[in-house]
This record gives C-alpha cells, structure tokens and sequence, in this order.
C-alpha cells in the first residue's frame, strides 16, 4: 500500500513549522512546539488517530503560546489536507466519545471539504486555565482555535462536544483523543469505497455553496 503522506513547511514573523504526516502510520510521533502540554495533547492525538506525525515548531514563546500553537495547527491541517488528496476510498465520517476520569467528550468528524467547527460545553473557567508545569503554559482557550485552525485548514466539518469535565487538564485531554479517535475512522479506507469518493457528486473538493447536498 502506498502511504497517504505530505510534508508542510511554514514560516511567518511569528514562527517556523515543520510538519510531516502519514495516515497510514501507527500513530508514533515527534512533536517539539516549545510548549509541553500541547506536545502532550499532539502526541495523543497522533496515537489515537493511528496517523504518524512528526512536528518542530520554533515560535515566539517569549511572549506567550498562542503563536505557536495556533501555527502549528494551521500547518497540520494542510499537511492532512494534502495526504488526504483527492480522497478516493476514504470512509469520510467518523464519530467518538471518549472520557478520562470525570470529563467526557465526544466528536463527529467529516472529511468533506466544506470546514465548519462547533465546539461546545466546556465550562465558562476554562478558557482562562493555564495548563502544564514549567515553562510556556497552554492556555485553556486554545483548543477551539487549534480545532478551527485544523478544520479551516484541512476541509473538515468538526463538532467537538464536551458532555462533562472539571478538571482542565482531563477537558483537554478528552476533546483531542475524541477528535483523534473521530479522525481515526473517517480518514480510514473502506473497502467498499474502493475507486470511489464517498459523495454524491463525487468529490470532496474545495468548499461548495451552503445547501448543496453531499
């Protein structure tokens, strides 16, 4: 089989990113963005999805996360949105709920083409959370926007729901594995889209006009 892979280099006054992806992987990673949490959160997603990623980001951290953070993300939609290509034989939907300790979070994943996030549920503290030990912490705000970011980037539809959760580590922590999980199935190849794209008019392109059917 040859592997769904894509290389993304992106540089901006704010940071530099090198991304590297394989949807048929395993789920190892490499992830240095200058901060430790968000290495966690990507390190999850990448085994929870199965895809192999291997990112280097180099930001501005000296002011705060957020640069790094969001850039990164931006990088990693692109780069799935070209391994994903012209999406013959994907699955295209997929759907998660996951939980760790008291926080649960589920996600519904379609690889359209069409980006749209709803992300919802999540306690009105947790956007000022500061998360992680020493060094730059990951604000807990953040995870919309790397949720948009990936779905602006890589043609998604994303609803991410948070359905119970109070400590802001395990928010976190269920909402990427539920997307990981999610993207797990609707980036896999179905045998029975074999030759195929799995839509009605068949391609997954760029964004069509709201209301056409799929």
């Amino acid at each position: 089989m040859n592997h769904r892979r894509a290389h993304i280099h992106r540089a901006t006054s704010e940071s530099t990113v090198d991304v590297t992806v394989d949807l048929d992987g395993t789920g190892e990673s490499t992830i240095s963005t200058g901060v430790g949490f968000y290495d966690h959160m990507l390190t999850a997603l990448s085994r929870h999805s199965g895809i192999d990623m291997a990112i280097d980001t180099v930001g501005d951290v000296e002011i705060d996360g957020h640069h790094s953070v969001e850039d990164t993300a931006i990088a990693l939609g692109q780069a799935l949105a070209r391994a994903l290509g012209d999406k013959v034989g994907i699955t295209r939907f997929g759907e998660a709920t996951v939980p760790l300790d008291e926080a649960l979070a589920h996600c519904v994943v379609d690889v359209a083409g069409r980006p749209y996030v709803s992300c919802t549920g999540e306690p009105e503290g947790q956007v000022y959370a500061r998360i992680g030990g020493s060094g730059v912490p990951y604000q807990g705000s953040m995870t919309e926007h790397v949720v948009t970011s990936l779905a602006l980037n890589a043609g998604l539809c994303i609803h991410l729901r948070l359905l119970a959760g109070r400590d802001p580590h395990h928010i976190c922590e269920a909402q990427y594995k539920a997307l990981a999980r999610a993207l797990r199935v609707a980036v896999s190849l179905d045998p029975r889209n074999a030759g195929r794209v799995p839509s009605t008019k068949g391609t997954l392109g760029e964004s069509t006009r709201e209301g056409d059917g799929e």
